[in-house]
């Protein structure tokens, strides 16, 4: 598959994605990419945020490829029922732990537990061991779980502009081979 002929999701996490993100980035490079825009960046409502992915997914005219960074995964996931459209696949970075009591700020909880059921299409889900909302076994068992094919990050953070990937090339490396093999 090729860029032009999917409509590519951008579903960034709480707060939003800021301009030297590596979502934001790719929005501004990929032809047929817009973010799912949310009315509280930092007051996140489980039923509002799901709702408006399914709304703006509903509206595709192409297959569909969702790429999810942190609270946009699990908006994602629980969207999922609701959207009409077909999904070609789904990339995934940085998964938080949304049934860690210990999470902050604690509403992000509503967003869990994830389902576990396999998902209906092809999936990559990147995690980094060094991740602060996610220990690395919990984000490897819930990709198994999804039937994702899981790479290591290494010691990269919460793969954002905080910890450095900004531009990130290895993930936009990572997100061509993956779209070129729907």
């Amino acid at each position: 598959m090729k860029v032009k002929d999917a409509d590519i999701l951008i579903i960034p996490g709480y707060t939003n994605s800021g301009p030297n993100h590596w979502q934001t980035r790719w929005e501004g490079r990929l032809s047929t990419a817009r973010r799912v825009e949310q009315d509280e960046w930092s007051k996140p409502v489980r039923e509002d945020w799901t709702q408006r992915l399914a709304d703006t997914a509903n509206k595709a005219e192409r297959p569909i490829v969702l790429v999810g960074h942190s609270l946009g995964i699990p908006t994602a996931i629980h969207a999922l029922p609701a959207i009409e459209k077909p999904i070609a696949g789904a990339f995934f970075v940085a998964p938080p732990d949304v049934a860690n009591p210990k999470i902050r700020p604690k509403h992000l909880m509503t967003f869990g537990p994830y389902p576990r059921n396999p998902l209906p299409f092809p999936s990559v889900t990147i995690a980094s061991r060094s991740d602060p909302f996610c220990e690395f076994a919990i984000a490897e068992d819930i990709a198994g779980a999804w039937g994702s094919l899981f790479i290591d990050a290494g010691e990269a953070g919460h793969i954002n502009a905080g910890s450095g990937h900004g531009p990130w090339p290895e993930g936009s490396m990572v997100f061509a081979q993956f779209l070129s093999r729907l």
